[in-house]
């Protein structure tokens, strides 16, 4: 077994023909490599029960398991680990074998909600399918650019993947529910998103909300909707955004006026997304982790 080091954030590792984006025991994935462990008999207060664990991802490997095989011709699986106390998740890819792997520990962890675990299986989809940009190093001869960066798959999360699987919710009902910031509920409402989006854009918002607020129990200012990261990239960033730049771009995902059926695309930034050169100013990748390349 040979590995690229752990400094290169998207730890690609060669295993028996598979390629690996993040390490294979889950340790470095969708969070930084991390010592947390929440077992199963832990005494929960919040986190998600093992039957919204296997509902969510129920929902997601039905819906995008078809579209996987008839349009890059793979099988998706997502490889259910609820007893696992590892807080993280990752995606796998051997030839035609594309496999997302869930963790019991991340589902347990005070800040996760059924939406905020949805994100975390489109993120890890999104590694699959979230189209550029994508990781640009090598290893050997192999590309190890078949996944898609960390900030394009939180991107993808909320621009697409939500959006279509919450498309038969009662989206109103579901955000009626629940606590939502202003700023968010006066972004939803000002974005020039179908009507019938408005909810959907307040739950791609607070599913990142619970997410960024998991980034932010490791160490940080607990990020909110209101204070943005300001912080400028020279280049695109292909590893882990700090928590409050990571809410950023789900809150900008959310807020995309893009068609949600319009994919992205493995060859171009704009493909798909909202992006400055296509004139739009809401809904953009923020600059906290995204340098564009074409103006």
């Amino acid at each position: 077994m040979k590995t690229l080091k752990h400094g290169l954030l998207l730890s690609t590792l060669v295993l028996s023909g598979s390629v690996f984006a993040c390490s294979i025991d889950g340790k470095d994935g969708f969070l930084p490599e991390n010592s947390l462990r929440i077992p199963v008999n832990t005494k929960m207060t919040t986190g998600i029960t093992e039957e919204q664990f296997n509902s969510v991802i129920d929902s997601y490997e039905a819906f995008y398991k078809p579209i996987i095989a008839s349009e890059f011709g793979a099988n998706l699986t997502v490889v259910r680990k609820w007893s696992d106390a590892t807080v993280n998740a990752y995606a796998q890819q051997s030839g035609k074998e594309w496999k997302v792997s869930m963790f019991g520990g991340l589902a347990r962890h005070e800040t996760i909600t059924p939406d905020g675990f949805a994100l975390v299986v489109c993120h890890e989809i999104g590694h699959h399918i979230a189209g550029a940009p994508l990781y640009s190093y090598k290893l050997e001869n192999l590309l190890a650019g078949w996944a898609s960066t960390e900030g394009q798959s939180d991107y993808f999360a909320t621009t697409k993947c939500l959006r279509k699987v919450w498309a038969a919710d009662n989206n109103e009902e579901i955000v009626s529910k629940m606590e939502v910031p202003e700023t968010l509920k006066k972004a939803c409402g000002k974005a020039k998103v179908w009507n019938e989006e408005y909810y959907t854009c307040i739950r791609g918002g607070m599913a990142g909300l619970s997410v960024a607020n998991l980034f932010a129990s490791f160490g940080g200012a607990k990020p909110a909707f209101d204070t943005p990261d300001t912080k400028e990239v020279s280049r695109t960033n292909e590893r882990h955004p700090a928590a409050q730049c990571r809410l950023d771009t789900y809150f900008q995902g959310a807020l995309c006026e893009v068609n949600m059926n319009d994919d992205f695309s493995r060859d171009s930034e704009v493909t798909g997304a909202c992006h400055g050169s296509l004139g739009h100013s809401v809904g953009l990748r923020p600059r906290c982790w995204f340098k564009p390349t074409i103006l």
